[in-house]
């Protein structure tokens, strides 16, 4: 999929989108489906850079096919050990090295971090709390951990999260493991940190579909946008 294919997607259709008028900005929730990473990362940046005061806030719900991405601080020593065939794609969010796949769910913030009044810590901690509050909608009790962005239960990581920002715009966003094959991440060390545990919604006894999750993930966000 190119990414003008992508971003014509997203564009897509007023059924694909839902508005929920809010202050400071309406923000329009896109859902995207499977995806290959690298159309969504260039979309997400082609979005960014034609902002203008008028552009409208929105967040993308997406899962993606298998691929490794490398946040700015990613190191050698982190990347995949062995051969198992996944993309490596080094990109512009902050952080270090993650993993995508299907049954992960993704959701993309590009929101005009400025014109809302909004630091890029607040912005962490508001995603990070829509996460935490998704999960114990499920009964799943999760927090935070001093120093390493994300959401953990216990001491393994169960969503991931990275942001950049160009020119008061914010994109790229936070992954949150449902039903996946975890196996891939054994292969790294996610996110910067040899042996850091990571867990899923499955293994934690907690059976949602996607879609679904989904939609509680940004009703959670679009809250801590008001």
């Amino acid at each position: 999929m190119t990414t003008d294919v992508f971003t014509a997607r997203v564009q897509g259709t007023p059924r694909d989108a839902l508005p929920v008028s809010r202050q400071p900005s309406p923000v329009t929730v896109r859902r995207l489906g499977l995806t290959d990473y690298l159309p969504a990362w260039r979309a997400m940046q082609e979005f960014t850079a034609q902002r203008s005061a008028q552009t409208g806030d929105e967040i993308w719900l997406t899962e993606h096919r298998p691929v490794y991405t490398l946040g700015v601080a990613a190191r050698p020593e982190h990347l995949p050990r062995g051969d198992n065939r996944i993309e490596v794609i080094r990109t512009d969010r902050g952080g270090q090295i993650t993993y995508h796949g299907p049954g992960q769910l993704v959701a993309y913030l590009l929101l005009d971090l400025k014109r809302r009044g909004v630091t890029v810590r607040q912005m962490v901690r508001s995603i990070e709390q829509a996460v935490i509050d998704l999960l114990a909608e499920r009964s799943v009790d999760a927090g935070r951990r001093a120093g390493a962005p994300g959401v953990y239960v216990g001491a393994a990581k169960i969503a991931a999260l990275g942001l950049r920002v160009r020119g008061g715009g914010c994109y790229h966003g936070v992954a949150l493991n449902v039903d996946m094959d975890l196996a891939p991440f054994a292969a790294i060390d996610p996110c910067g940190y040899p042996g850091l545990a990571v867990t899923q919604l499955r293994d934690l006894g907690v059976a949602a579909a996607l879609p679904e999750l989904g939609e509680r993930l940004a009703h959670h966000l679009l809250r801590q946008l008001a």
